[in-house]
């Protein structure tokens, strides 16, 4: 059956390759982009079967807009995919607050401005998929990605938390959570504050070297991961989390077989912080 998409972010990346991967099957996507030339050709280079649009996902009204024209063009939207994010990386006490801000305007808000622009649509309809692209470093931190992390761990809690509310509804959502796939992520588009402080040269100073000189290299396939979220829309039940990647699926393991670990190993000191009885 053929599905209707909306994707954010489609200039490079997983949303690129996502797009063009459901053209190519039959699908119809709306897909968004920061310059009108990019959707111009989109829109050119879909034909009947697509629309590119103009929408900054920091910006609520050109979202709103962005999605009125694509349920305008395609009559309806069956998956909606908050792509669009980049990464901020360096310590702590190097990233600028400014900087802080705006991970989160682009990786949280960004989300939630596609959310509430295409929620009252999916009800009305009682059906649809969001899939929301995280990260490995949604579940997992690691030295140097912190706002990173935090931005993702937020996107991580906004699907749980729509997960329980539209269930019901019977709209399915989905947290794609990929570890290293060969985009600009590590490159391009990310920022990348150099670490000063030499306290933390071994491990954010190290982490970061080696995540820039991995870019381009990673094992992670974009066209393999399209592919995946292509087939993911038309399951009846659908994950609500989904860790792409080798990487992905071992941090995940780790992380939650951690967890369990040290909630077995201090659940008596845990239990007793209620009133007795």
């Amino acid at each position: 059956m053929t599905k209707n998409w909306f994707i954010t972010g489609v200039s490079t990346g997983f949303g690129k390759e996502l797009a063009a991967y459901c053209l190519e099957h039959g699908d119809r996507v709306a897909a968004t982009f920061r310059q009108q030339a990019q959707a111009d050709e989109f829109t050119q280079q879909a034909g009947d079967n697509g629309i590119g649009l103009l929408a900054d996902v920091t910006d609520e009204a050109q979202v709103k807009q962005a999605v009125e024209q694509a349920i305008a063009r395609l009559g309806h939207l069956d998956a909606v995919v908050n792509n669009a994010g980049y990464g901020a990386m360096g310590s702590l006490e190097e990233v600028t607050a400014d900087e802080v801000r705006r991970q989160f305007e682009v990786n949280v808000f960004g989300p939630l401005h596609v959310l509430r622009a295409v929620l009252p649509h999916l009800r009305e309809r009682k059906s649809g998929h969001v899939l929301n692209i995280t990260s490995i470093g949604g579940l997992k931190t690691f030295p140097g990605v912190g706002i990173y992390n935090a931005s993702k761990f937020a996107l991580e809690a906004i699907g749980e938390s729509l997960s329980q509310q539209v269930k019901p509804l019977g709209i399915h959502v989905t947290n794609i959570e990929p570890s290293g796939f060969r985009t600009d992520w590590a490159g391009r588009s990310a920022t990348f504050v150099d670490t000063q402080i030499e306290d933390y040269r071994p491990t954010v100073g190290e982490n970061l070297r080696g995540i820039q000189s991995y870019s381009g290299r990673q094992p992670g396939d974009p066209v393999r991961a399209a592919r995946i979220m292509f087939d993911l829309v038309r399951q009846p039940n659908p994950p609500l989390h989904l860790p792409l990647g080798k990487a992905a699926v071992k941090g995940a393991r780790e992380k939650f077989e951690g967890i369990l670990r040290e909630v077995s190993e201090q659940a008596e000191l845990g239990d007793s912080a209620d009133y007795p009885g």
